[in-house]
């Protein structure tokens, strides 16, 4: 079935978006936008959320400018609700989510991301599946039937969450009365109030103990390990944006990462090391389409080759981070015609290509459509040269065109381990998970793909009117794909190719797709 949506995408979008999303849309705003919004009721919602969960995502308000006005989903499909998939893609288990983690019944749109499912990561038979309100531990020995193992409860928002041997890093990014589990939320204006990282001893992923606490400045949107080449010595550096001259702890410009050393058995003394700084010319400026960079949205270590790709607003960039406290840039790239915002970044096996995302929309608006286009909120994919020098090669843009009422645009993925060839699953939100080989750098193909339909109804309208959902990150660990769904909760799928034969026997430890290892 093809359904048009019933609305101009205009007015539909005037109540869609919310920004730290400031920098998110940069690309696609208006100098109108601001009065325009001022009045808007939606958006004073919004605002008011300003001293919770969603405070990052409610710091203003804006819409696409009239280039993607009229957004046109008419070539949406919506077959079969709760199982769209490509025939050699299956959900074979999902888990609600539950408790705490769960909205209560009526909870509108902008109070829905202080109950997110966010990012993963995996320790052998268990994952750790990160929510606004803290972490779940899944027993997936058997992935057709995951089982709820502990929920741990902790709110801070963000809930990005790493894994490495015994220790959990949990991303707090909203600010808090204390670093405890017992915490309230607080407000930017108030000095003493606490954002940063969680550190936890997942020895017994059952019973996960919190013993340390570090604060860092701008608090922590996502965090990404580097061990020592030894394994002695852990490394966390810490991404966080959108400093402002009313938030008396992230103050501008923030051009910089904060590095948080964790010894291992000693994770208590856990402390900022170092606090480099990236962009010391102050990065791009933003304009013409492109975020203005005050800080990285997540970075990914390539740690056994000493290297780390970062996604970083406006910019993207590569380092040398052989000295793990002291990661130097060595090459920086914009792109003003098509990226809005780069949000996160992966590297293929050899360490000689890096798929960035663009995050156009910030996550809470409906792009993926034929106005809106292929090109962006879409993937980059950059070849390195021998130089260390990036070199953009194409676009990747899941193929399907969305309706008005889902969040769409590019998100968390990671590499499936094919011998030889360059193969990604990715979330696209309420675009659902695609596959893809881009071992041809300029020709990205799919290969399989799985999408639920829409959560609203037509006319809903996307968040924060409607409901904020789909799959946040898609990552593959032996041999299954493992999805965080914001608000239909932990998915498993099986893909079913022949490409992937080898790739399901592969078996890992502990398995941090911002922590690349080697296959």
């Amino acid at each position: 079935m093809t359904r048009r949506g019933a609305r101009r995408g205009a007015a539909v979008l005037a109540t869609a978006l919310v920004a730290s999303l400031a920098p998110a849309l940069a690309a696609s705003t208006t100098a109108t936008a601001a009065s325009s919004a001022e009045n808007d009721p939606t958006c004073q919602a919004a605002k008011a959320a300003q001293e919770s969960a969603v405070e990052l995502f409610a710091r203003g308000c804006a819409t696409l400018d009239e280039k993607y006005g009229d957004i046109d989903d008419s070539a949406a499909q919506n077959d079969q609700p709760d199982r769209i998939a490509s025939k050699n893609m299956a959900l074979i288990a999902n888990r609600p989510k539950s408790g705490p983690f769960s909205p209560p019944p009526g909870t509108p749109g902008a109070g829905q991301l202080d109950y997110a499912n966010s990012d993963l990561a995996f320790k052998g038979d268990y994952a750790f599946a990160g929510n606004f309100q803290g972490f779940m531990v899944y027993d997936i020995s058997n992935p057709s039937d995951p089982q709820p193992t502990t929920q741990l409860v902790c709110p801070g928002g963000q809930g990005d969450v790493s894994v490495y041997k015994n220790i959990l890093v949990y991303s707090v990014d909203s600010p808090r009365s204390d670093s405890t589990c017992n915490s309230q939320p607080s407000s930017t204006s108030v000095p003493t109030a606490w954002e940063g990282l969680r550190i936890f001893n997942i020895k017994d992923p059952a019973n996960p103990k919190y013993v340390a606490s570090v604060r860092t400045d701008c608090g922590s949107h996502t965090n990404s390990l580097a061990p020592t080449k030894d394994g002695r010595t852990l490394y966390s550096y810490v991404s966080s944006y959108s400093p402002s001259d009313a938030n008396v702890n992230c103050q501008p410009p923030h051009d910089k990462i904060s590095v948080v050393k964790i010894p291992l058995g000693q994770a208590k003394d856990s402390e900022v090391v170092s606090t480099p700084v990236l962009f010391p010319e102050g990065g791009n400026p933003g304009g013409n389409g492109s975020s203005n960079t005050t800080g990285c949205h997540d970075i990914t270590t390539y740690p056994s080759k000493d290297i780390a790709a970062g996604a970083c607003m406006g910019d993207g960039i590569l380092m040398d981070i052989s000295d793990r406290e002291n990661p130097v840039v060595t090459e920086q790239v914009t792109d003003t015609e098509n990226f809005a915002f780069w949000h996160s970044a992966t590297w293929n096996n050899a360490g000689t290509k890096v798929v960035f995302t663009d995050e156009l929309g910030g996550g809470v608006a409906p792009t993926c459509n034929e106005e809106t286009g292929s090109t962006r909120g879409a993937n980059g994919i950059y070849n390195v040269n021998k130089d260390g020098q990036l070199v953009f090669k194409s676009y990747y843009k899941m193929p399907r065109t969305q309706t008005n009422e889902e969040n769409c645009v590019a998100h968390n993925g990671s590499l499936i381990p094919v011998e030889g060839r360059d193969i990604m699953v990715q979330a696209w939100y309420q675009g659902g998970i695609s596959v893809f080989d881009f071992t041809k750098s300029g020709k990205p193909v799919e290969l399989a793909w799985f999408d639920r339909g829409p959560l609203d109804p037509a006319g809903t309208g996307p968040f924060p009117t409607g409901s904020l959902g789909g799959s946040w990150s898609a990552y593959w660990h032996n041999g299954k794909v493992f999805s965080n769904d914001i608000a239909k909760g932990f998915d498993v799928l099986n893909v079913n190719l022949p490409l992937l034969r080898d790739a399901k026997k592969v078996r890992a430890g502990t398995n941090n797709p911002q922590a690349q290892t080697s296959y």
